[in-house]
């Protein structure tokens, strides 16, 4: 991808994910994710109802009459996208790979992040770390996120979900929102996830593809690893393979949903090709309805 086309597919995604963040996002993301306490805002006098344990002694003895501190919650966060970069985000069989919806997905959380005014930062990963970029504000630091997820090329082609997860536990010390981005095709990670989940708001993004469930019936299908690059070859006119492999997929993606679940993390999971804002917006939604 030449420079000139790689300016063009970041105006349209920035274009694309700041119209659903303005206009759709904004809203659900504020009340979805609360900031990290309560700030003290200023004082005022007294009145009837008043809690007496929010009494300022100091401020109450020098006018002679009772004043309270109020408070205010804290609304700016920090927001960290952990994307897997590994190479089986390749893999697409409708109009976009899970990487294309992967970098789309990213565009919006940070576009909505920033509109509320937190700082986004990024830890790509493949089976080691590929690139972390350090939280921060602004539309620039934005697009250079874009950027780096449409071109970075990872050294490796495997998947090690745990060395993210244990990066993201030892660089990342105030509580924070992480957005994993993976299709999780790895396992191992429970103990660090459980970690995270204790002191970060965590949120798994499941990123599928529809072949990842159901094969087409075109005879013998040649598939490929695109981590390992190893070539199997499947008959897809057998009634019992076919069987067995949709319950095998189906057992993974419940497994891995449930994991989240035990280890006190959220999850969704969204399709290549689908209307990934209405999985988003839904998904916020209820979790409003939760705090």
């Amino acid at each position: 991808m030449d420079s000139s086309d790689l300016l063009k597919k970041i105006r349209k995604i920035e274009i694309k994910a700041k119209g659903l963040s303005n206009h759709i996002f904004s809203g659900e993301y504020q009340t979805a994710f609360k900031g990290k306490g309560m700030a003290f805002s200023e004082v005022r006098e007294y009145q009837n109802g008043d809690d007496v344990r929010a009494i300022d002694w100091n401020v109450t003895a020098r006018y002679n009459s009772p004043y309270i501190k109020i408070f205010e919650e804290e609304r700016e966060m920090t927001v960290i996208l952990l994307v897997d970069i590994s190479k089986s985000g390749d893999f697409g069989t409708d109009t976009q790979s899970k990487r294309d919806l992967t970098t789309e997905i990213s565009a919006v959380l940070a576009f909505s992040a920033i509109n509320n005014n937190d700082k986004v930062g990024v830890i790509f990963f493949s089976d080691k770390i590929e690139k972390f970029i350090p939280p921060e504000k602004g539309k620039t630091h934005i697009l250079r996120i874009i950027r780096e997820v449409l071109t970075l090329k990872p050294q490796s082609t495997g998947t090690n979900i745990c060395t993210a997860i244990e990066y993201f536990n030892n660089v990342i010390k105030k509580r924070s929102v992480l957005f994993m981005l993976s299709d999780f095709m790895d396992n191992g990670f429970e103990k660090p996830l459980r970690i995270s989940s204790k002191k970060h708001d965590v949120v798994a993004i499941h990123i599928l593809d529809k072949r990842e469930r159901e094969l087409p019936q075109v005879g013998i299908l040649p598939l490929k690893d695109t981590e390992t690059g190893k070539i199997i070859y499947v008959d897809t006119s057998d009634d019992n393979l076919m069987a067995s492999f949709s319950k095998k997929r189906e057992k993974f993606n419940s497994d891995t949903k449930n994991l989240f679940k035990i280890c006190g993390s959220d999850y969704i999971s969204i399709l290549t090709g689908s209307n990934y804002s209405k999985s988003l917006i839904n998904f916020f939604k209820s979790r409003s309805l939760k705090k």
